[in-house]
């Protein structure tokens, strides 16, 4: 009986990737999404005067009533550069420049100044901004609620009233779940 109840507990990711010898140095996810009803979403994201990489600040009053996508990265991270192209894809199909939704994309970069978040995105053509939450992390704390961005990427869609719609934990490898997640909360918003 005790052998069975140690089985149980041996299943740890991070325990995993350790004894792998990776070396990786992050948790990555495995690109599970969650998507959450409406009438089960937790309350509204707030965060204030976040810095900017091209300088700046944004809060969530700028964002107030649009849906809008938050992603979480840095400039080592592999996934990150993998699902980079694809992001920014997304980010100009619904562009309302390019006659889309107007859905803003906000990149959350957790570890690196501003001199390597704006040489990421000039070397991935990544258009839209990106937060410094390197040293307070207060953006991440603002949306360490119901779907935490417990892994690096994290991907979320939140929703015209400010609360998270859906998370995509690791890398965005199907592009078209993030489609259908940016569709889906427009949808409700109309």
């Amino acid at each position: 009986m005790v052998a069975l109840a140690l089985a149980g507990c041996s299943s740890d990711p991070l325990a995993e990737q350790y004894r792998s010898g990776s070396g990786q140095g992050y948790i990555s996810g495995d690109g599970a999404y969650t998507v959450i009803a409406a009438d089960e979403r937790s309350a509204p994201i707030a965060f204030d005067d976040a810095p900017l990489d091209a300088g700046g600040t944004i809060s969530t009053d700028d964002l107030a009533g649009q849906v809008y996508v938050v992603n979480f990265w840095y400039a080592g991270c592999p996934p990150c550069r993998v699902e980079a192209p694809d992001l920014e894809a997304l980010y100009q199909e619904f562009s309302d420049e390019q006659g889309g939704a107007g859905v803003p994309f906000l990149g959350v970069n957790i570890r690196d100044e501003a001199a390597q978040s704006l040489a990421f995105a000039e070397e991935f053509g990544v258009t839209y901004p990106s937060i410094l939450d390197v040293k307070g992390g207060s953006v991440r704390l603002a949306f360490a609620g119901q779907v935490a961005p417990t892994a690096v990427p994290t991907t979320l869609v939140v929703d015209a009233q400010g609360r998270v719609a859906a998370r995509i934990s690791g890398i965005v490898s199907e592009p078209s779940t993030l489609r259908a997640m940016i569709t889906d909360a427009l949808a409700e918003a109309s």
